[in-house]
């Protein structure tokens, strides 16, 4: 039992508890949205095709036979597997889209119109539904039709202009324009569902990869826009701030630091390099002058921290309050001392048993997550299909 164990919150009603969201979901976007929603409480219905599902459930097989991607971003929910070709399929899952209070979809462009399942005609008969809709460029536009890897929008949205080396352009190695569509429609859904609560009304609500992502890059768009060029690609350094980056040491690792203001400069040259005199140097006197020159105030730093161990280093960036961090690989993630002592890990259940996930990153005070078990394809179908009152095998007469 970690330290924190015997005081965890005991489990008061959730904020979206009596929630139902229906989601026609695959890969990363909608499904780490609903994932934060079924986390607060709300019940998550996952519509899935027969056979093979979400076909994030085959990216790999790394977590004892089950996809990493899918453990991570369903947790929590319910499958239905559903053939929407079928005229029973499509009767059922609109049926299911009447109990809903939230309906989520981010299948391929005009899908979900084809199947009566557009916020238009959804909406028109319930104003209280809020409908989500997540594609990779949006409604409208030369860009609507377009496939949307995660890659792909990384390139339009100019990120990886700006990432990777001098040399050689970089993705980010996580699905960030997903996970960005994800957050925002998160972010929205809370935000119609607050608006409903006070005047009963729903909303429309869409959000694409390419302007979520277009969001995050607002520095560098800024910073190519009114200053005539683009940030350079820099590596792991900071484009805009030096010394911001890794530097090498006695023994051969590195440390990564980062300087935020001129009195940090002064402070770091006097108590880390004992250089008091570098701080007024007419090449680094500013950050504009240090940009300038990072290559020679590389090698100033790197110079004195030739003659130190890393550790040391470390130990003179604490006391003298700059900011500083060890590079660490996922094992050092996974057995990160600031996640254990805060006991941010639990276990979830999955077909092949628990699995360690962490906590929701916003922590409420006296209040444990939902944090449901991941769900096998279709284990929840004839359920749900008999609270609906239908047949517990839509579609069955029509393969037959």
């Amino acid at each position: 039992m970690t330290e924190h164990a015997a005081s965890r919150p005991s489990r008061l009603p959730l904020p979206l508890a009596g929630t139902t969201v229906v989601s026609l979901e695959q890969a990363v976007a909608a499904p780490f949205a609903t994932r934060q929603l079924a986390d607060l409480g709300a019940r998550v219905i996952k519509v899935e095709r027969p056979g093979a599902g979400d076909f994030a459930r085959g990216y790999d097989e790394t977590v004892r036979g089950m996809s990493s991607h899918f453990v991570w971003l369903n947790r929590g929910k319910e499958s239905i597997a559903l053939d929407l070709k079928s005229e029973a399929g499509r009767a059922a899952v609109h049926r299911l889209v009447d109990t809903a209070d939230v309906f989520v979809q981010n299948l391929a462009p005009g899908a979900a119109e084809r199947l009566g399942l557009g916020a238009e005609v959804l909406r028109a008969a319930r104003p209280e539904l809020v409908h989500c809709s997540i594609s990779g460029y949006g409604a409208g536009g030369p860009y609507t039709t377009r496939k949307a890897y995660d890659l792909l929008v990384q390139c339009e949205a100019g990120l990886l202009s700006v990432t990777g080396t001098p040399d050689q352009p970089a993705k980010v190695g996580i699905s960030v324009a997903d996970i960005a569509a994800g957050m925002y429609a998160y972010s929205g859904i809370l935000t119609a569902l607050l608006r409903r609560g006070r005047t009963g009304d729903g909303a429309t609500l869409e959000v694409s990869m390419l302007e979520a992502l277009a969001e995050w890059m607002g520095f560098p768009m800024y910073y190519a826009e009114y200053g005539g060029a683009s940030p350079t690609r820099s590596g792991a350094s900071h484009a805009a701030i030096a010394p911001y980056g890794p530097f090498h040491c006695a023994d051969g690792d590195q440390v990564f630091l980062g300087i935020q203001n001129e009195r940090e400069w002064a402070v770091f040259c006097s108590d880390v390099l004992g250089d008091p005199a570098l701080a007024a140097d007419a090449e680094f006197a500013t950050n504009t002058h240090r940009v300038a020159h990072r290559d020679h105030l590389t090698e100033r730093i790197e110079a004195r921290f030739a003659t130190l161990p890393v550790g040391e280093v470390e130990r003179r960036l604490e006391a003298a309050g700059i900011a500083n961090a060890r590079l660490r690989d996922l094992a050092g993630l996974v057995g990160h001392p600031q996640l254990r002592a805060r006991d941010r890990w639990r276990e979830v259940d999955t077909p092949v048993g628990p699995v360690r996930a962490l906590l929701p990153p916003v922590t409420v005070r006296g209040q444990e997550p939902a944090m449901g078990a991941v769900p096998s394809l279709g284990q929840h179908t004839e359920r749900i299909l008999a609270e609906l009152g239908l047949p517990t095998d839509p579609g069955a007469e029509e393969d037959r």
